[in-house]
């Protein structure tokens, strides 16, 4: 596939007009020059309305057809069942494709969007936009640096009070989303350790899932959760609130303990990524890392804070970067595939009650 005329714009159609596209894919692909926003697409008309209106282009409500329509490459922002026959139509005909984090629902669909890109040629790009934020490629660097040593184990925490997205809606429906609080936001922390640590191979999986909390719809009680719209339909909920496994690599052994709710009236959001020269601690949501190591003086902690960064406009940037230049970049499907297989892996562990090796 040749190059792009570094001056020619490349033409856009958003797929998906809800809350991520919104916050992240329209307005950022607005700021980027080379961009034109050409299609906005909807299966609820109003939302591609509002989209159209605001920032030019027409308004759409079946994606098939754009198929034959000239355009460059797509963001796909639907719900995770969608994820893959969207992307992999897109992708055979000639576009590329950012398609939101997670890749599917289950990991025989993320194959064959990874089939479907090598097939065709095209790029396709997952949004696990963590892998484009500044304190996560400080920690990647550091690793590589060796202020760390060898890092041995990580443990991440991804667990909040009472804060199931959406409860008896299709966030909660496994047929639709494939899982719970571990494809939901599992799906960024596991990633972000694999690519701070080089992309280690993932070898098995024990975990277990737990679906307890939210199973009585009606009567589940919290303060304030985003998407809370649906709870008085009624609904599915057949997902996992909770999480927690342990992953063997190549590298260091990874583990976690993830909950949308827990019966624990306090949030822990961080990563801990030690090593036997030193380790880190970066707080997920607060934009800080600690650092900690020894030296012949004694303890050493270390507070490092950056510069603010929006990830949101370096990942829109670095895929219409890579449309152009036919490189694929840090988020590309053969890198984070490997996500898709260790989730895959934690739910078969969880489901059988034993370790599950990782092809």
């Amino acid at each position: 596939m040749s190059r792009i005329n570094s001056q020619e714009k490349i033409k856009v159609a958003v797929v998906g007009c809800g809350n991520i596209a919104n916050a992240a894919h329209i307005p950022n692909y607005a700021k980027n020059k080379r961009v034109e926003l050409v299609y906005f697409c909807d299966i609820i008309p109003e939302r591609a309305d509002k989209a159209a209106k605001e920032y030019g282009g027409k308004a759409v409500y079946d994606y098939r057809e754009l198929l034959g329509e000239d355009i460059g490459a797509v963001s796909v922002c639907t719900h995770n069942d969608m994820h893959a026959p969207i992307s992999i139509d897109f992708l055979r005909a000639g576009k590329d494709v950012l398609c939101e984090k997670p890749a599917a629902r289950i990991l025989p669909e993320a194959l064959e969007m990874q089939r479907a890109a090598r097939e065709t040629g095209r790029l396709l790009s997952i949004g696990v936009v963590n892998r484009f934020g500044a304190y996560n490629n400080l920690v990647k660097e550091m690793i590589e640096r060796g202020d760390l040593g060898e890092v041995f184990h990580v443990y991440a925490s991804f667990r909040a009070h009472r804060s199931i997205p959406g409860i008896g809606g299709d966030f909660t429906n496994r047929a639709v989303s494939g899982g719970g609080a571990l494809i939901d936001w599992g799906v960024h922390y596991l990633d972000l350790v694999l690519y701070c640590c080089g992309e280690p191979k993932p070898l098995t999986a024990s975990g277990e899932a737990f679906c307890k909390l939210g199973k009585n719809i009606k009567e589940y009680t919290y303060l304030s959760m985003w998407a809370d719209r649906t709870k008085e339909l009624g609904g599915v909920y057949d997902v996992d609130d909770s999480v927690i496994g342990l992953v063997r690599t190549d590298g260091p052994v990874v583990s976690f303990h993830g909950a949308w709710a827990q019966n624990i009236g306090e949030g822990e959001t961080y990563i801990d990524f030690m090593g036997d020269k030193g380790g880190c601690r970066l707080q997920y949501f607060d934009d800080a890392l600690t650092y900690y190591t020894a030296n012949d003086r004694g303890l050493v902690k270390q507070a490092i804070r950056l510069p603010k960064c929006d990830q949101y406009r370096r990942e829109i940037d670095s895929f219409v970067d890579s449309v152009i230049t036919r490189i694929p970049n840090q988020a590309c499907i053969d890198k984070t595939i490997q996500t898709s297989k260790i989730m895959d892996a934690i739910y078969r562990s969880s489901d059988t009650h034993r370790e599950v090796r990782i092809g």
